[in-house]
């Protein structure tokens, strides 16, 4: 995944989230998809609770921490 890949799922906005990256369009952040992650959640898990995620968005996150 590219550098301009992940700028175009990850955004940091200054007003949301206190600025923290997200989901453009929503309020998950990278750290609420890595808590899923290391709590034991897998892909198809976090895809199954969040269905508004693809894969490509949880492959960004991973990219960008």
């Amino acid at each position: 995944m590219s550098k301009q890949d992940i700028a175009n799922i990850v955004t940091i906005e200054p007003g949301k989230r206190y600025g923290k990256p997200c989901i453009p369009a929503m309020r998950i952040t990278v750290h609420n998809l890595l808590e899923c992650l290391t709590s034991g959640m897998n892909d198809r898990e976090i895809l199954d609770n969040f269905p508004y995620f693809t894969q490509q968005d949880i492959l960004a996150y991973l990219s960008f921490s």
